[in-house]
């Protein structure tokens, strides 16, 4: 087991005055990674990770419950990739989904994939009901392939 350190650092002198700051995240008893660098083909649907109950119900899937932090970047220069978050709302696969842009050189986090995500068409109303993040896909904007990073780190109880 290991301990996996996350560090985010802002750096910015506004006015002669700092304005950035750094957070600090450990993550313990980390004893499973995931990570790989995927070149996703553009205008093709790339699957950079599935969840399930149990790992070796599918092909290179990581085990929900125990997924402790999720770290996608685009890698790209200068495209945009599309992160489309698959939703499972009733654990009979995937039902909903949400995107975001994840421009060029971002990074985009999650703590945990087990009923850590919520999706609604209610207008702007919360939705505190979270449900289990079941995919991620990643699709290029552009018209060029673009190389996105997946980091998963595991904690098996």
């Amino acid at each position: 087991m290991a301990d996996l350190t996350v560090t985010i650092t802002e750096s910015c002198v506004l006015n002669n005055a700092d304005q950035g700051g750094t957070h600090t995240l450990t993550v313990s008893g980390v004893d499973d990674v995931y990570k790989r660098i995927v070149t996703c083909t553009n205008d093709v649907d790339t699957t950079l990770a599935v969840f399930k109950v149990d790992d070796h119900t599918g092909d290179s899937a990581v085990d929900i419950e125990n997924v402790n932090y999720i770290r996608v970047t685009n890698l790209d220069s200068a495209n945009s990739v599309n992160i489309s978050l698959q939703i499972d709302t009733g654990a009979d696969g995937a039902d909903h989904q949400t995107t975001i842009l994840l421009n060029a050189g971002k990074s985009f986090m999650m703590g945990g994939a087990d009923e850590h995500i919520a999706t609604s068409d209610d207008g702007a109303a919360l939705d505190t009901t979270l449900n289990d993040l079941e995919s991620i896909i990643a699709h290029p904007t552009g018209s060029a392939a673009a190389q996105v990073e997946i980091f998963i780190a595991s904690v098996v109880a």
